[in-house]
């Protein structure tokens, strides 16, 4: 598969990847360009032992896990400031109400849903994450159930 073409079809796969990560755009607009640069550095070295999609998603979420350390270590003055404000306003609220509900679990159950909702099929998700099939489906229920009571909160 061309570069193009991964880039193509993964782009915005990987945007929202990294958006439930940080839920912040313009942070996960660049940690998702960096992905596709360790993609485009690490492609010769693919070997095929997984779905590409898997080991771009794999590479994604390493890149939003170091970012999100690295801003953890950072001395809090000077830690950019957090986003609500910032998130495109084309984005509809319920929208970016689900992006703050998925930023607030933890990394491996953000990294679950995102790629949840990205149609990842749950055995490649359980091969991602490094789970077996049936943790993979109790804990995509279960991350569902707790989004549906804070939605319901939303709603109301």
């Amino acid at each position: 598969m061309a570069f193009e073409e991964i880039y193509k079809t993964y782009w915005s796969k990987v945007f929202r990847i990294c958006m439930g990560y940080v839920n912040d755009h313009d942070w996960a607009k660049d940690i998702a360009q960096e992905t596709f640069v360790t993609i485009w550095q690490q492609l010769p070295k693919f070997r095929n032992e997984s779905a590409i999609g898997t080991w771009i998603f794999r590479i994604a979420s390493n890149n939003c896990l170091r970012q999100i350390e690295r801003q953890n270590r950072m001395p809090r003055s000077e830690m950019p400031e957090q986003i609500a404000e910032i998130i495109t306003h084309d984005i509809e609220p319920a929208v970016q109400f689900l992006y703050k509900c998925i930023s607030e679990l933890s990394e491996t159950d953000r990294l679950i849903i995102s790629l949840e909702l990205e149609d990842v099929k749950q055995a490649e998700i359980a091969k991602i994450v490094g789970l077996n099939e049936s943790n993979t489906r109790v804990k995509i229920y279960r991350i569902k159930e707790r989004l549906a009571k804070k939605f319901e909160s939303y709603e109301h």
